[in-house]
């Protein structure tokens, strides 16, 4: 069991981050701003898809409009994403943003001010996301240790906001660089107790964005660390919540739904794996059942895992044995094998 790091707890909307919360997903919209019916059906299909926190790039007037078009239409939090203007922050506010994200190396400290200011009034929360791309080149210029550099530079404007009477807060320090970041987020876990957004700045494109984002958020969910997460692939959002899902599933920090767990084959397989695990993937993938299934080629693991499962497939001489809760059901050829296994399971 993993033991999560104690943080505070922040309400935006009508979700808490941090504390004893469960670890939330987010993802942020990618249509253009004035194209408001595109924005309101992808912010649909992505709260559908298990989305609970919505963002939003808010630098102009349409993108304020905008706001005001997803609160009428969806049903989870909204944050405004701001990287240089106070103006535009404070409109998103008044227009009904649940929380304001912003870059404040990409602001001046009026600017910030005015926008704590609002939120204090309003009590709106803000994540100060700190951006390895977007901090000044003399953070990391002026040291060899950019871990250091680069929480320095955070923990600064921590102190500014707290300064201010301002502790609303939630933390990220994403940069590229998985060992940077993961680094980056120890370290920042040992001086302050803010809930923190975890992820891979920039991690790519989907295949190798996932297995960066995998690495980087894995690391750090093994460790306690992360409060709520976005994976930030260069693909449709949707994928950045379904894999975040995934990873809090497979990690055990999620209602796992059905899990499907295979071998990796080999000269030993006397089934086709791979179809028989991807076309149970298919069917009962999207299920509302909290139930693993294993899928074995042969003898020398498949007992074992497939009684470890809720139910089980291993292959033995060209036949497929069923199991359930380790228990051998049935012998069945390949070909009445996915028939007979989702009667078992009762679809």
């Amino acid at each position: 069991m993993i033991l999560r790091r104690k943080t505070r707890k922040v309400k935006i909307g009508n979700i808490f981050v941090g504390g004893n919360s469960p670890i939330s997903v987010q993802s942020m919209l990618n249509k253009p701003s004035n194209d408001y019916r595109a924005n309101v059906e992808q912010a649909k299909i992505l709260e559908s898809a298990g989305c609970e926190l919505i963002r939003v790039s808010v630098n102009d007037n349409n993108s304020v409009y905008l706001v005001s078009k997803l609160k009428e239409n969806i049903n989870i939090p909204v944050i405004s994403d701001i990287q240089f203007s106070s103006k535009y922050a404070i409109e998103s506010i008044i227009a009904g943003v649940d929380g304001v994200r912003i870059n404040p190396g990409n602001m001046d400290t009026d600017g910030l001010f005015k926008v704590v200011n609002v939120c204090n009034e309003r009590n709106i929360p803000i994540r100060i996301g700190f951006n390895g791309g977007s901090v000044k080149d003399y953070v990391f210029l002026e040291s060899n240790d950019r871990v250091n550099s680069f929480v320095s530079f955070a923990m600064n404007f921590i102190k500014l906001f707290e300064s201010w009477e301002f502790e609303n807060m939630v933390i990220s320090l994403k940069t590229s660089s998985i060992e940077t970041t993961v680094k980056s987020y120890e370290k920042i876990s040992s001086l302050c107790d803010y809930p923190l957004h975890i992820g891979i700045s920039e991690s790519g494109t989907e295949k190798s964005g996932l297995i960066r984002s995998c690495i980087g958020i894995g690391s750090l969910l093994l460790k306690g660390i992360g409060d709520t997460l976005r994976l930030s692939l260069s693909a449709d959002p949707l994928k950045e919540v379904q894999y975040g899902i995934k990873i809090l599933k497979f990690l055990g920090l999620r209602d796992s739904g059905v899990q499907v767990v295979s071998c990796p084959t080999c000269g030993r397989s006397s089934i086709d794996v791979e179809y028989f695990a991807n076309e149970i993937e298919k069917k009962l993938g999207n299920l509302n059942k909290n139930i693993k299934i294993a899928v074995m080629g042969c003898p020398v693991n498949g007992p074992g895992e497939a009684r470890d499962a809720d139910f089980g497939v291993t292959g033995v001489d060209g036949k497929c044995l069923i199991f359930k809760n380790g228990e051998i059901l049935k012998k069945v050829d390949e070909k009445d094998l996915l028939p007979e296994l989702t009667s078992l399971i009762d679809v």
